[in-house]
């Protein structure tokens, strides 16, 4: 059938328009309307707002939490990062190299965190992590490490490391199926050529596997960071509530505090803007440095 020019268009159009119009709303207008009221002090609930110019700004330069929230963040991003590619790359490569044969339970086990809700797994963990009943001390009494145990969540020091678990543990699945998929793909003729070559399975990871799935990799870094620096707050929120003393809280979960809690929702548009200009340029300097050309054998 053929179309004309005008038919075309028109088709693209119809297409086009309704989702363009579903981003502006969900997506340009927030971020718009974000950097509006970053520069006015507003509570969020009454009519006047107050224009302030830069004010909101310098106050966040010289808010002593916000280095801190930002150290917060890039410790989740690190470990999130390193533990859930490291994990989710044994066990992609695990079933679909050793021929398993519950490889499918196991990806419906693993990816079971995925398809449950945030404020969930962290009611879960917290219940994991109470001092009193929780599995984790309970465990480490059962072995005799009662020097061990502790207060996970009401520690300076050991909350925000706690958080670290229920992460990783949340984001293994989905990231294991990506690249499972990407070793699929990948020929067997390959594998056959390297062991023929004398290379054993070590060497044949990171000559044949690695570099053939590395657009998987890149893309599955790039998700957790982003979504770790913008949704971090979730679970810390439900976790920890930034505490205690302001030991957990990230950029989101104080964004989250100043807006809602205390009703300074300029100053919390403000840090909102701080996020986005952070995640762009982490998000570009990641894809710098992981860029590479791609591999063809």
């Amino acid at each position: 059938m053929v179309q004309s020019k005008k038919q075309k268009y028109t088709f693209l159009a119809f297409c086009l328009i309704p989702t363009f119009i579903m981003f502006a709303i969900f997506t340009l207008y927030p971020l718009f309307s974000g950097l509006y009221y970053s520069f006015f002090d507003w509570s969020g609930a009454s009519q006047n707002k107050e224009f302030i110019g830069f004010d909101n700004y310098i106050k966040l330069i010289n808010d002593a939490i916000i280095p801190n929230t930002i150290i917060h963040d890039y410790f989740l991003v690190a470990t999130k990062v390193i533990g859930i590619m490291i994990l989710a790359m044994f066990f992609a490569v695990a079933l679909t190299q050793l021929k398993i044969k519950e490889a499918p339970f196991y990806r419906i086990v693993f990816f079971f965190p995925n398809i449950m809700s945030v404020v969930v797994i962290g009611i879960l963990w917290s219940f994991i992590y109470n001092p009193s009943m929780g599995l984790v001390n309970s465990g480490l009494e059962a072995i005799g490490l009662e020097s061990w145990t502790r207060p996970w969540l009401g520690s300076e020091t050991w909350a925000l490391p706690s958080l670290v678990l229920p992460s990783i543990w949340a984001g293994i699945g989905l990231f294991m199926l990506m690249l499972m998929g990407g070793i699929a793909n990948v020929s067997k003729s390959y594998y056959e050529a390297a062991e023929i070559d004398g290379a054993n399975e070590w060497q044949q990871f990171w000559k044949v596997t690695l570099p053939l799935v590395w657009p998987q990799i890149k893309i599955s870094v790039l998700y957790i960071v982003i979504t770790t620096l913008n949704g971090s707050f979730i679970i810390v929120q439900v976790m920890t509530g930034g505490g205690p003393n302001n030991s957990t809280h990230v950029m989101g979960s104080y964004l989250y505090q100043q807006a809602f809690v205390r009703y300074n929702f300029g100053y919390g548009a403000t840090i909102g803007v701080m996020i986005l200009v952070l995640s762009l340029i982490t998000v570009l300097i990641l894809q710098f440095f992981m860029r590479r050309d791609k591999v063809e054998y």
